[in-house]
């Protein structure tokens, strides 16, 4: 199976301008996540719309595709760097986060072990909620799946909603499920996504993935017990930071 990875990357942040190239112990955010993928992946590109961007990748010898600056979304930026890319025939592209330093080379092979149904189409990760965590609504996206491992339906509330009982006992009682924002797609799948006009659910959850579930299409969910730390502030980046200190 010939998987290509990923990494979409623009400059421009609403919280964190620039998060792409600052420093994490002496290299880069996008240069940590190239090398981390590079463990799970024989292929990876990184996909911008930056010239900053796409001369720090070409200096530490990383694949990189330079984009149109016109995408909304991730997806459609992956569509187009699969388009440009040298490698053909590719079966699976994974989506690949950039502004996750300390991704688990794991995690790709949890998303990738997906595809050996050959039904799949599209694919995503989901990890459960420890029963000590605490439930927080609009922190984090929440995934509720079919028995086949499909996903009904993502949130930003807590989902499902244990009428009969407190909140504070409800992840006591059921298994909830935090999705983690990593993407999985057959090259056909990625550009019927990338076609696809935004729906209502999309828009109210501001979560692109019910585009997909609201068209009628199968999302199949792979569990990982590995969390993931987005940088989205600057206080994101001193954790990571000092998380690779210690390590």
């Amino acid at each position: 199976m010939k998987i290509l990875g990923i990494i979409p990357a623009r400059y421009a942040s609403t919280r964190l301008e620039g998060k792409p190239l600052k420093d994490i112990e002496g290299k880069t955010m996008i240069r940590r996540v190239y090398e981390q993928a590079q463990k799970a992946l024989e292929n990876v590109v990184v996909a911008t719309d930056d010239d900053r961007i796409f001369k720090e990748v070409q200096s530490f010898g990383g694949e990189v595709i330079m984009t149109s600056s016109n995408h909304s979304t991730g997806t459609n930026r992956c569509l187009e760097a699969l388009e440009k890319y040298t490698l053909k025939n590719v079966d699976v592209v994974i989506n690949i986060q950039g502004d996750e330093p300390l991704l688990d080379p794991i995690q790709i092979q949890n998303i990738a072990a997906c595809f050996e149904d050959k039904s799949v189409q599209l694919a995503s990760l989901a990890m459960p909620v420890n029963p000590a965590e605490k439930l927080i609504e609009n922190q984090g996206c929440f995934v509720i799946m079919d028995k086949n491992m499909n996903a009904l339906y993502f949130s930003r509330s807590v989902i499902p909603f244990l009428r009969d009982l407190p909140k504070d006992e409800w992840a006591q009682h059921h298994t909830y499920y935090k999705h983690l924002g990593m993407y999985a797609y057959t090259p056909e799948a990625l550009k019927t996504f990338a076609s696809l006009e935004q729906t209502s659910l999309e828009m109210a959850e501001s979560l692109e993935q019910n585009r997909w579930l609201q068209n009628g299409y199968k999302l199949r969910m792979g569990i990982t017990e590995i969390n993931t730390l987005a940088v989205d502030t600057a206080e994101d980046l001193e954790k990571v930071r000092s998380i690779v200190r210690a390590l």
